[in-house]
């Protein structure tokens, strides 16, 4: 592998060890601390959508208190690809990708010519099914811990919170004070409690205005407060762990190649999916090799270009169930530097975003692991 990449580090330092750790720390039988989280009766865990470790270190000034944190524990990967449904599942259900089969932002439906876009996600399309293992959630809530979740209401009910974070109570929350307000409400329930809640907002900024910039790290700010605020305002028992579901690079226009501008760059393939900075191609019987070539002549160094088996190989998915292999693409380009891979006439929001996510590199892996109680 190039140097920079990095490989997740599924069962010993990977996003979906963090709950499962959890539950350890909360005295579970037969759960594994193996991040080696203090024990407590009560947890919290905010997953800050686009904050990488690198992002953080970088700007370090812009959020005193998270950095403050982070100068005390090492950073956890994300798993392949890193992008947000991939990650939520992992950390949901503890299972690397491989297994829980959220296997990208959109994906092949085995069977048709469609793809499952898994934030939207397709009602035609049965999660329970989808994505069949108990989560860490269930596993706590039926050892009589807790649970809650604390997020924006229409999230309640998802494709994704169904197949990955289901388990106890749902609790609505639109904005920073109700956030803040719902999760320490839900963190003193029972004699053990377990809750998770999600802010998206900097990741959202990031796609929108870039992670080198202002908006970026105005909004880094305003959470490096919320999360202060919030340990303040949490039981003195409660550990409060913040983490990602992956950072963030800013990528150029001029270092974008769509799919379409040259027809021997579609010759072979019927489905595009994926991430630009991780994009899957589905090929046609007998058009892998040729499509593999076709891309690796076209992109050179700025990104890797493998067949399926080759990834699945590598460990880039862990484990991958063979109900899970032909959601994966029988081609995947994993972006290098600042390079993308786009495809404007399918997804034609790609081109007007400035920052993305999704490949192996350390700016887009590596998620910080911030406790404190």
């Amino acid at each position: 592998m190039p140097d920079g990449l990095v490989l997740p580090r599924y069962g010993s330092g990977a996003l979906c060890d963090v709950v499962p750790s959890i539950l350890g720390a909360l005295g579970l039988e037969g759960e594994r601390n193996v991040l080696g989280l203090p024990e407590a009766n009560r947890y919290v865990v905010l997953l800050i959508d686009g904050l990488g470790w690198n992002l953080l270190h970088r700007h370090a000034a812009d959020a005193p208190y998270l950095a403050s944190l982070a100068a005390t524990r090492d950073p956890v990967t994300v798993g392949v690809p890193s992008t947000t449904s991939t990650s939520l599942v992992s950390l949901g259900t503890g299972l690397p990708p491989g297994v829980h089969g959220v296997v990208g932002y959109t994906i092949a439906i085995p069977g048709t010519d469609r793809l499952l876009n898994t934030l939207r996600w397709d009602t035609t399309v049965e999660p329970l099914l989808w994505q069949p293992y108990p989560t860490a959630f269930e596993r706590a809530e039926s050892a009589g811990v807790a649970v809650s979740m604390v997020a924006r209401k229409a999230f309640r009910g998802s494709g994704v919170t169904v197949a990955g974070l289901r388990g106890g109570d749902y609790v609505p929350a639109d904005s920073a004070g109700q956030l803040t307000a719902g999760v320490v409400e839900a963190s003193q329930r029972g004699s053990r409690s377990l809750v998770y809640a999600y802010e998206g907002d900097l990741d959202w900024t990031g796609h929108r205005e870039g992670v080198n910039g202002p908006a970026w790290r105005h909004q880094l700010a305003a959470i490096d407060h919320l999360a202060q605020r919030l340990r303040g305002a949490l039981p003195a028992d409660a550990v409060l762990v913040l983490t990602g579901d992956h950072g963030m690079v800013d990528v150029p226009l001029g270092r974008r190649v769509d799919v379409d501008s040259d027809p021997a760059l579609r010759s072979g393939v019927y489905l595009v999916g994926g991430d630009p900075r991780l994009r899957y191609l589905y090929t046609e019987a007998g058009a892998t090799d040729d499509v593999v070539a076709a891309w690796r002549n076209r992109v050179g160094d700025d990104a890797i270009v493998v067949p399926r088996d080759e990834a699945v190989e590598r460990g880039w998915f862990g484990t991958v169930e063979d109900r899970v292999l032909p959601r994966l693409g029988d081609v995947i380009i994993a972006s290098l530097e600042d390079f993308a891979v786009e495809c404007a006439r399918e997804f034609p929001m790609e081109s007007t975003m400035l920052g993305w996510h999704g490949s192996l590199t350390a700016d887009e892996m590596l998620v910080p692991l911030l406790v404190a109680d």
